[in-house]
């Protein structure tokens, strides 16, 4: 149907570039960016397909990215580079009448901040320019919009409670390492809590409130409430929400070590000086962390996530859970990456592939709960991501 080009060359771009190759007859042609040419080389010789081509390309530099597109003409670029790249991406997409989709939302350099505002902003300019932009195109934020406009269309005529819940139940058998970008994983979650409630955001402290949840094939889980983008526009296109929380699990060794590098300054994300050179803690700590696309081979178990959702229904209260469990290990069988960077490139693929099939296309920057979600939700059946329902059951919540 048409060109598509992947930037970003981590555990998700792999996952994405996986899952694109299969659906040739969707994505005609197919290109992998990364700053470095050789990890996109990598992910070609993996894939076994040479009709691939790759490109370096430095994504915080609009002219590069520019001139790149002219050369290759995609008709949508997948972005799973770091957010702090989202701008100028979709600068360049604007630039070159290219369509645009990305998995997280943009946040600045210098604080572990996460809002839309940035990116909705370029609205009507991509309405404009007759342009789709897709945002949080992942699994969370991504397929939880997805699930929540399901549920809102099928299910519940009022949706008023929301607690979107992330179980990793799995062991990679190391001391510490995350699970995505280290650098970006320990932004989120040292920053703090935020949910929403009565029309209004509630702030805790990092971490402050958690409780057990059970997690279907897992059991409890200690699960920790903390602020995630997807809660500000879902709160926004789905008005009725009296409250909407985030909840993600966390070992105790993991929380031990995460203490440990905030109490010794590892964590900190602004310059310091050392033997005369400007450096990060965060982005040095990233540097001898292990490598999330390493853990795969050795990671047992699964991952949990999905929306715990009450509300109303012809008159009469309603709960609903819909979710997904994935495998680290037959990730891993199929694309050599683990669980968590399968379940935010799969999603990313299903989400160019309803731009492709014009299923969603509209005009502007959009969040993927103001898509149709029906064809979405089958393609996660075909795709790698079959998901669950239970109704009228306990929430816990």
């Amino acid at each position: 149907m048409g060109k598509v080009l992947i930037i970003g060359a981590g555990g998700v771009g792999t996952v994405a570039a996986f899952k694109v190759a299969q659906n040739s007859d969707v994505f005609t042609e197919i290109m992998i960016a990364s700053r470095t040419r050789s990890k996109c080389d990598a992910i070609v010789k993996a894939i076994g397909n040479p009709n691939i081509k790759t490109a370096a390309v430095d994504a915080d530099n609009v002219d590069e990215l520019v001139a790149l597109f002219n050369s290759f003409k995609p008709e949508i670029v997948i972005n799973v580079a770091l957010p702090y790249q989202d701008l100028t991406i979709m600068e360049a997409c604007l630039k070159c009448g290219v369509n645009y989709l990305d998995t997280a939302n943009y946040e600045p350099k210098d604080v572990a901040h996460f809002e839309y505002s940035w990116q909705w902003a370029y609205h009507e300019r991509f309405k404009e320019a007759g342009l789709t932009a897709i945002l949080g195109c992942g699994f969370d934020p991504g397929v939880s919009g997805v699930y929540t406009a399901y549920a809102a269309k099928h299910h519940f005529d009022e949706i008023q409670y929301l607690d979107i819940v992330d179980c990793n139940a799995g062991n990679h058998h190391k001391a510490f390492a995350t699970n995505f970008n280290p650098e970006i994983n320990i932004r989120e979650i040292t920053q703090k809590g935020r949910y929403y409630e009565d029309g209004k955001w509630i702030e805790t402290g990092a971490l402050e409130i958690h409780k057990p949840l059970t997690y279907p094939n897992i059991g409890p889980r200690e699960s920790y409430l903390l602020f995630h983008e997807e809660l500000e526009s879902l709160t926004k296109n789905f008005p009725t929400i009296k409250r909407a929380r985030f909840w993600m699990t966390f070992g105790q060794e993991y929380l031990t070590h995460l203490r440990v590098i905030q109490n010794i300054g590892m964590a900190r994300i602004d310059e310091i000086d050392y033997n005369g050179m400007k450096i990060v803690p965060l982005q040095f700590l990233k540097a001898v962390l292990p490598n999330p696309q390493d853990l795969g081979e050795n990671y047992e178990g699964e991952t949990s996530i999905g929306c715990r959702i009450r509300g109303i229904k012809d008159g009469k209260e309603r709960t609903y859970y819909v979710y997904n469990n994935c495998s680290h290990q037959a990730a891993y069988q199929e694309t050599g990456m683990q669980g968590v960077s399968y379940t935010t490139g799969v999603p990313a693929m299903i989400g160019a592939m309803m731009f492709m099939k014009g299923l969603w296309r509209k005009p502007g920057v959009w969040n993927v709960e103001q898509f149709d979600p029906d064809p979405f939700m089958e393609q996660l059946n075909k795709q790698g991501l079959p998901w669950h329902e239970e109704f009228d059951k306990d929430l816990e919540l």
